[in-house]
C-alpha cells in the first residue's frame, strides 16, 4: 500500500499544526480558484494566511504540500462520514442510501476543495499523487463493500460482474455535483439532488 507522505515541520505541537495548516489550506484553496495553482505564490499564500513567508515556511516546504494537505483533507472527511453507516444489523440498501448522502454532503461542503484537486492533481509530485489515486480507489472499494453487503443479505439486485461498476458510477455521482453545479443548482437544491439520485439507484438495485 502507498504510504501516506509526512509533511515536514519545525512546529512540534500536533495541535498546533494542525490549526495552522487548515489556516493556510482556507487561504491557499481560495486563491488557487481565483487565481489557478501555478499563478498562485507562496509568499501570496503566507499574506492570506496572515503569516509571514517565514512563518508559513515552519508548517510547509512548497505549495504542492498544500494541494497534497487538500487532496488529504477531503478523504479523511469522506472515510469519516462513510465509516459512520457502518452498522451492524443494517441492511445493505439502508448503509447504501446512508452512505451516499455522506459522501454527497461532504463533495458539498468541500466543493471548491474537490474542484480544484481535479484540477491540479496533475500538479502533486508523483508519490504523492499514487496517494491521492490510491484513497480515491479506498474510497471506492468502500461503496463495493456494501453492495457486497446488500447483495449478500438480498437487499440489493445486483449481479458480482456489476458491482464494481456501480461504485465507481456512484464515485462520479458526487463528483458530478461539484463539476456541474454551474448548472445543477439552478435546477435542484442538494436534498433534492440527493433524493432523486438515491432513489434511481437503488431503484435499480432493488427491482427483481
Amino acid at each position: 500500500m502507498q504510504q501516506k507522505k509526512a509533511i515536514p515541520s519545525m512546529v512540534k505541537d500536533p495541535k498546533l499544526i494542525e490549526k495552522r495548516r487548515e489556516q493556510i489550506i482556507e487561504a491557499a484553496v481560495e486563491l488557487f480558484v481565483s487565481k489557478g495553482f501555478h499563478k498562485t505564490t507562496t509568499r501570496e499564500i503566507s499574506r492570506a494566511s496572515g503569516f509571514s513567508i517565514g512563518t508559513l515556511y515552519e508548517y510547509i516546504e512548497s505549495k504542492e504540500d498544500v494541494l497534497y494537505l487538500v487532496c488529504d483533507a477531503i478523504h479523511q472527511e469522506v472515510e469519516k462520514r462513510l465509516q459512520q453507516v457502518l452498522v451492524e444489523g443494517v441492511s445493505g440498501a439502508v448503509m447504501l442510501r446512508r452512505a451516499i448522502e455522506g459522501f454527497l454532503r461532504v463533495m458539498d461542503e468541500m466543493q471548491d476543495r474537490v474542484l480544484l484537486i481535479y484540477q491540479e492533481i496533475k500538479s502533486l509530485p508523483k508519490e504523492p499523487m499514487r496517494y491521492v489515486l490510491m484513497k480515491e480507489e479506498e474510497i471506492t472499494d468502500f461503496f463495493e463493500e456494501i453492495l457486497h453487503r446488500g447483495r449478500k443479505d438480498g437487499s440489493l439486485n445486483i449481479d458480482e460482474q456489476s458491482v464494481k461498476l456501480m461504485a465507481h458510477n456512484i464515485m462520479v455521482l458526487g463528483q458530478m455535483w461539484t463539476f456541474r453545479r454551474w448548472s445543477l443548482r439552478k435546477h435542484y437544491t442538494l436534498e433534492q439532488f440527493m433524493e432523486i439520485q438515491t432513489s434511481l439507484i437503488l431503484r435499480e438495485l432493488t427491482s427483481h
